[in-house]
């Protein structure tokens, strides 16, 4: 479905701007609208981070872009909290923006995508806090195309973990 999603968009809004998109992820805004939280490279090599609006008229489903901010002007993505599954982040630009993903695995391929991106494109210090670096950095043991994966291997180990350590207590 999400590619779907993505094919759409892109056909829809970003190649009619020139602009190539690389990532996109659901946030949760409002009951009643679907909004998008969007990485798209222009034609001129800027990285520009953009909230979509989605919305049907009729049988034809319809993006508007509500908000659009630079990568370069972003100074630091905070996950919230690196030790829980979460779908919770902030953005910070000249403001900080509070998001909350569909999921923690959209949050963190989200948090990839844009490091990734900001690597290729502008390569400057972008602080990235309150994640588990491992699945951020795409130069790590477990990284592969697909994040959402990652973060479930996470998940699991996580809760093989705890269930280990309920069933064998430690002395």
């Amino acid at each position: 479905m999400s590619s779907l999603v993505k094919e759409d968009l892109q056909k829809k809004l970003f190649y009619p701007l020139g602009q190539s998109l690389r990532e996109f992820i659901e946030i949760e805004c409002s009951a009643h609208d679907r909004f998008y939280l969007c990485a798209a490279v222009t034609k001129d090599g800027e990285v520009e981070i953009s909230m979509v609006k989605h919305f049907r008229i009729d049988l034809d489903e319809k993006y508007e872009m509500a908000e659009k901010w630079l990568l370069k002007d972003l100074e630091m993505i905070d996950g919230k909290e690196a030790d829980t599954d979460n779908p919770y982040f902030d953005m910070h630009f000249e403001k900080v923006y509070s998001w909350e993903a569909h999921s923690c695995a959209s949050k963190y391929a989200f948090a990839r995508t844009l490091n990734k991106l900001n690597y290729m494109y502008l390569n400057k210090d972008l602080k990235i806090v309150n994640f588990d670096i491992t699945y951020i950095n795409d130069d790590s043991l477990w990284s592969s195309n697909n994040g959402d994966c990652l973060v479930l291997m996470k998940i699991c180990f996580y809760a093989f973990n705890l269930l280990c350590l309920s069933l064998c207590p430690m002395p």
